[in-house]
C-alpha cells in the first residue's frame, strides 16, 4: 500500500489560492483516476479537483469554506501501488479538531444518518452518461435512478449538468416534495457578518442566504467605493451610422463566420482605440505610485443566469480587428453563461465595459472594478428626434442615440481627462465608416 498526496493544482497565472466549496468524496470512498474529489472556487470561477490515481480516500486535510494555497496537499489517497509511502502534509489541528459537546455530537449523528438514508446507487444507462458530480448530487439528495433518467439534460450530447440538477431540486422543493434530510442540509455554517444597524423581520418576510458569489461581489463593490473617489462624466453619442451598417452586413457576417455580429465588439473596438489615445486611463494605483499598463486588456461584464455578474477579459484588445473582437466577445460571453471560464480569463483586466442597455437602462453609474481606475457603461440605443445640422440649415430627424457613462477614480483621473476620454469614444462611434468592409 502507498499513500498519494492530492494537491491543489496550479489553475492559471496569478491564481494563488482557492476555497473548498464542497467535498464530493468522503473518507473511505473508493476513487478512480480522473474522478472529481472536491469542488473549489477561485474568486468567481468554480472548478473540480480530480484524483490522479485509483485508490481510497483516507484523509481530508481541509474542510468546506477553508482557503487552500496552490501546491498544498488537500487530501491523502491510499493506493494499491507498491513503493515508498509519500509523507503526508501535517494536518492543521485547528481545522480537524473536534469537540465532544452534545450539539456537535448531535449534528454528526444527523449527518451520518442522512448519508445512510440518502445513499442511492445511480449509474449511467444506455446513452445517458452521468458525471461523478451528478451521481454524488443524486445520492446526497435521494434522487432515484428513474427520476435521474427523467431529467432533461442541457449539456453536450444531452448530458445532465450540475445546473440541471440544481434546477430539478429547486422545482422539487417548490412542489413540496418530501425528501430524506441530506448531510448538506444539516451541516453547520460560519456566521455571516451582519449589518451594524439591526434589521427587523416581520412574519411574512423571507430570509434569503446570499450565494458565495453574491458575498464576493458585495465585498468587492464596498471595497471599491471605499478605495476610489468615484466621479462620473456622461455623453450622448449618435450611432445611426453603426445601426444602419450593422443591419446591412450582419447576415453576411453570420453566414461567413458562423456567429452573430452584435454591437458589443464595435463598442469595444472604439474603447480600445480611445485607451491608446489616453494611456493614463489605462492605469492602476499602488499606494502613492501609478502603474501605467503596457497592454490594453478589456474586461467585459457579462450577466449570469442567477443575476450575478462576471467579467471575462479580452487580452490585447487593441491588436484585434473587428472579426477577431467579435469572436472573442461571443466566445467569452457564451462560456461565461455556461460557467466554463478559466481562472486566467477573469484576471488581468486594465479597463472594464458594462452594457447596462441590455436591461433597458439608458445610462448608469457603475462601480470601478479594482484595481482599475475607470469603467464605461453603455446605455440602451434609442430612436429619438434630433436636430441635424446641414449646409442648407438645421432640421429635425430621427436618429439612433445612446448615452455613455464614464465612472473614474478622481484620485488619479481628473475631470478633464475623464471627460475627454469618453468624448473620444463617442467620436469614434459617430465617425463610423458606412462603407466599411468586414
Amino acid at each position: 500500500m502507498a499513500k498519494f498526496e492530492l494537491k491543489l493544482p496550479k489553475m492559471g497565472e496569478s491564481v494563488a489560492e482557492a476555497t473548498v466549496t464542497n467535498w464530493l468524496k468522503e473518507v473511505g470512498d473508493t476513487i478512480e483516476a480522473d474522478e472529481a474529489v472536491l469542488e473549489i472556487a477561485t474568486d468567481k470561477v468554480d472548478s473540480e479537483v480530480p484524483s490522479e490515481v485509483d485508490g481510497v480516500l483516507v484523509e481530508k486535510l481541509f474542510n468546506t469554506d477553508d482557503v487552500v494555497q496552490v501546491g498544498q496537499t488537500i487530501a491523502i489517497i491510499e493506493t494499491e501501488a507498491n513503493g515508498a509511502v509519500v509523507a503526508s502534509a501535517p494536518k492543521a489541528e485547528a481545522k480537524t479538531e473536534t469537540t465532544s459537546s452534545p450539539a456537535v455530537a448531535e449534528v454528526e449523528k444527523q449527518i451520518e444518518t442522512a448519508k445512510e438514508v440518502t445513499k442511492t446507487a445511480v449509474a449511467s444507462t444506455g446513452d445517458r452518461f452521468y458525471s461523478p458530480l451528478v451521481k454524488n448530487i443524486a445520492a446526497a439528495e435521494g434522487i432515484s435512478q428513474s427520476d435521474l433518467d427523467a431529467i432533461s439534460g442541457t449539456g453536450k450530447d444531452g448530458r445532465v449538468t450540475k445546473n440541471d440538477m440544481m434546477a430539478y431540486l429547486e422545482n422539487r422543493s417548490a412542489k413540496g416534495t418530501t425528501t430524506p434530510q441530506s448531510a448538506e442540509s444539516v451541516k453547520t455554517t460560519a456566521p455571516v457578518a451582519k449589518s451594524a444597524t439591526p434589521v427587523s423581520v416581520n412574519g411574512g418576510d423571507e430570509i434569503i442566504e446570499m450565494t458565495r458569489m453574491g458575498k464576493l461581489i458585495a465585498h468587492h463593490m464596498v471595497e471599491s467605493v471605499q478605495t476610489s473617489a468615484h466621479v462620473q462624466s456622461f455623453i450622448e453619442a449618435d450611432v445611426t451610422k453603426i445601426w444602419n451598417w450593422r443591419n446591412k452586413v450582419k447576415d453576411a457576417f453570420a453566414k461567413r463566420e458562423g456567429e452573430a455580429l452584435t454591437f458589443t465588439p464595435i463598442f469595444m473596438e472604439a474603447v480600445a482605440k480611445a485607451l491608446k489615445d489616453f494611456p493614463m486611463v489605462n492605469i492602476s494605483v499602488d499606494g502613492d505610485r501609478i502603474i501605467k499598463r503596457k497592454n490594453i486588456n478589456l474586461g467585459m461584464a457579462a450577466a449570469l443566469a442567477d443575476g450575478n455578474l462576471i467579467v471575462p477579459v479580452i487580452r490585447n484588445a487593441d491588436q484585434l480587428n473587428l472579426v477577431g473582437m467579435s469572436k472573442a466577445v461571443n466566445d467569452l460571453a457564451n462560456r461565461a453563461r455556461n460557467n466554463q471560464l478559466k481562472p486566467d480569463e477573469i484576471q488581468g483586466g486594465t479597463y472594464t465595459v458594462t452594457n447596462v442597455g441590455t436591461f433597458g437602462s439608458i445610462m448608469g453609474t457603475p462601480i470601478i472594478n479594482q484595481p482599475q481606475v475607470a469603467i464605461l457603461a453603455l446605455g440602451a440605443i434609442r430612436k429619438v428626434p434630433a436636430v441635424i445640422e446641414t449646409p442648407e440649415g438645421d432640421f429635425i430627424g430621427i436618429r439612433y442615440k445612446m448615452f455613455l457613462s464614464h465612472s473614474y477614480d478622481h484620485r488619479v483621473v481628473n475631470g478633464a481627462l475623464g471627460g475627454q476620454f469618453v468624448k473620444r469614444v463617442a467620436d469614434y462611434l459617430e465617425a463610423w465608416d458606412s462603407n466599411r468592409e468586414i
